[in-house]
């Protein structure tokens, strides 16, 4: 059974399914860009590490003091009496995040000729995510590189982008030859995501990418039928008119 919807199913923006979504759209751009591009280039998966916590408040660094038992030392005999008891608390334990990004590369060279990234829940809000991601743009913006920037997430605080219409998701194609200007795609949530191209070489012909076909296999390769509860309510929060949209998809599947 297909996605019940024309565009973006918002069901998979779920944190329960959006890491393995996103790992699922990053290896299938890779192999769909292959198929269309010319033997001068290659893609290859790149990863972004950081750590980071669920409520992105402590980071990991290096340990100021480090406590070293020595072998053969005896502790003293002497106890001294505890005048304040402990209490038990959560120390929130940072784990490594490995985020994936494509690089497509000129063979000859090894340029980086485009950077094309899909965000994530960390990358749009406050914390290392947003950091560690916001670093890489940056040295990409200030490159020749292009950049294609992928935003199918509702929720969380988008980039700054000097435009009217954000819309819900959003494609950003940023081409090194044209900064600062990049053309924007805002599309809503009952909108098809639009095919972008994909900016190459000067003078080459971009590839078409048609991210819609590959998110309807996605979701159907994945079973996400079987996996989605389709009577819980969304995450952000709809308005009157878009829950009325949502139930009408619903109830065509």
């Amino acid at each position: 059974m297909p996605s019940p919807f024309p565009g973006m199913n918002p069901y998979l923006e779920n944190s329960e399914f959006w890491s393995a979504v996103h790992n699922r759209l990053i290896v299938a751009i890779a192999d769909d860009l292959v198929e269309h591009l010319s033997d001068r280039y290659r893609v290859e998966i790149e990863k972004r590490t950081y750590f980071s916590n669920d409520d992105e408040n402590v980071l990991v660094g290096i340990a100021d003091v480090a406590v070293v038992t020595r072998k053969g030392v005896e502790p003293s005999g002497a106890t001294t009496a505890i005048s304040v008891q402990p209490e038990k608390v959560v120390v929130p334990i940072a784990q490594e995040v490995n985020e994936r990004y494509l690089e497509i590369r000129e063979v000859a060279t090894g340029t980086v000729v485009t950077v094309i990234e899909i965000l994530s829940p960390k990358n749009k809000r406050a914390g290392e995510g947003r950091i560690a991601y916001e670093r890489k743009r940056n040295q990409v913006l200030a490159s020749m590189t292009h950049l294609v920037e992928i935003d199918l997430l509702r929720g969380g605080r988008p980039f700054p982008i000097a435009s009217r219409n954000h819309g819900d998701y959003r494609i950003l194609i940023c081409r090194g030859d044209h900064r600062p200007t990049g053309d924007l795609f805002a599309f809503d949530l009952r909108q098809p995501i639009p095919v972008i191209p994909v900016p190459l070489m000067p003078s080459e012909a971009e590839p078409l990418l048609d991210l819609q076909k590959l998110l309807h296999q996605i979701y159907d390769r994945g079973r996400y039928r079987l996996a989605i509860n389709y009577t819980q309510p969304l995450q952000p929060v709809l308005s009157e008119e878009e829950k009325q949209w949502v139930e009408d998809q619903l109830e065509r599947r």
